[in-house]
C-alpha cells in the first residue's frame, strides 16, 4: 500500500479505522481496548472488505487490526 507524505503526520489510533462489530455502533468513543470491539459473538468485519477478511486475507478482529499491518489505515485518517 502505498503511503503519502501526510500520512505520516496523521495520528495513529489503537485499532484500523475499518474495523467494525455490532459493539462498535454502541459506542459514544473512538474504541481504545479489543473490549470496546467484542462482544458475546466476537464477530468483527472490516468496512472494506465487508467480511470477517481483510484487504489483506487477514481476519479482522481487534488483535490483528493493528498500525503494522499492510491493509491498516488511521481511525484518524478522513
Amino acid at each position: 500500500m502505498a503511503q503519502d507524505s501526510n500520512s505520516e503526520n496523521i495520528l495513529q489510533s489503537a485499532f484500523c479505522g475499518a474495523l467494525r462489530s455490532k459493539k462498535f455502533f454502541m459506542t459514544a468513543a473512538l474504541p481504545t481496548e479489543a473490549a470496546d470491539y467484542l462482544d458475546g459473538s466476537n464477530h468483527c468485519w472490516c468496512r472494506e472488505t465487508q467480511q470477517a477478511i481483510g484487504p489483506d486475507g487477514g481476519m479482522a478482529q481487534p488483535d490483528h487490526c493493528v498500525p503494522g499491518r499492510s491493509c491498516y489505515s488511521s481511525a484518524f485518517d478522513a
